[in-house]
């Protein structure tokens, strides 16, 4: 049974991550002047969170960053999304995601996953 509960953890990890992107694209459509930049934020704003995690949060991360470093990069990360989450008016949203987040995370760490 806890290995499903490990596994389910890791794809809700897996999940909030894409979330990350869409919450970005979501921000950046609606901050956007004109028909553009709406674009080029939407695709713009994950294409950088993309990188940056690529390089130094994933898992699979290029340069994966450890201890204190990585906490950093996580609440960067993923506090993007909850900012960019309420900045656009969607307050009850960054706050769901930010608890989901929390409590995801505190699982990983709890798991040694």
């Amino acid at each position: 049974m806890l290995t499903i509960l490990k596994n389910a953890n890791l794809i809700v990890a897996f999940l909030l991550e894409l979330c990350v992107l869409v919450a970005l694209g979501y921000w950046g459509f609606q901050t956007g002047q004109g028909m553009i930049a709406k674009i080029g934020l939407a695709l713009g704003a994950p294409v950088v969170a993309v990188v940056v995690w690529a390089l130094f949060g994933a898992p699979k991360a290029v340069w994966r960053l450890l201890g204190p470093w990585h906490l950093i990069v996580d609440v960067v990360f993923f506090g993007a999304a909850a900012v960019a989450l309420l900045t656009v008016g969607q307050r009850q949203l960054a706050m769901a995601f930010a608890l989901v987040v929390v409590i995801n995370h505190v699982l990983v760490y709890v798991w040694g996953q």
